[in-house]
């Protein structure tokens, strides 16, 4: 777990009751040793100039070469993302899509709703969205596993997995063993 800023206490409550053992990562050399990684949601900018500062960049990528999986929510997203429209701002760029940052409005503008996800048995998924993202297009090997209306908000590329809204916020595990599942 990216321990940068953002929503890192609701992910880890997630992945505790996942039963696996989750970290607050901040250093590089913590980050090597994750076998796997969450990038959550927060502030993107931020988050992005911690990577930078901290120098965590080339061990995120050397988890992303290892086929390690890599699941970023909200800011995660935008972060993962090859294109952001409208911002220079830092990514990773690992993931084949174009966002939108806080496309679907403003703080006053979130909402929650269930989603159907290509993988996930059972009930709908509840997702909440909180100054989201808004996937405005994927190409490659990048793959859409839900939609809310006719956007993608939740997709996967290889070991990449990449929300729009955060299903950690309302106790939501099974995109998280979505992530887990795809490290076995």
């Amino acid at each position: 777990m990216l321990a940068l800023q953002g929503d890192v206490e609701e992910h880890l409550a997630v992945l505790q009751r996942l039963e696996c053992e989750p970290a607050a990562v901040k250093t590089a050399a913590a980050v090597r040793e994750c076998d796997g990684l969450v990038i959550p949601g927060g502030e993107s900018t931020t988050i992005g100039k911690l990577m930078e500062r901290f120098e965590l960049t080339p061990a995120i990528e050397e988890l992303h070469t290892q086929g390690k999986p890599i699941f970023g929510t909200c800011a995660g997203l935008i972060l993962l993302a090859k294109e952001i429209v409208g911002s220079d701002q830092f990514r990773l760029g690992f993931l084949d899509a174009q966002v939108a940052r806080n496309a679907y409005g403003r703080q006053v503008d979130s909402f929650e709703t269930t989603l159907s996800v290509r993988g996930i048995e059972g009930d709908p998924v509840r997702a909440v969205f909180i100054r989201a993202p808004v996937i405005e297009r994927v190409w490659g090997e990048c793959e859409v596993l839900a939609e809310f209306g006719e956007r993608p908000v939740l997709v996967r590329q290889g070991n990449l997995l990449g929300g729009a809204f955060h299903p950690e916020l309302v106790g939501e595990t099974r995109v998280h063993q979505l992530m887990l599942d795809m490290a076995r």
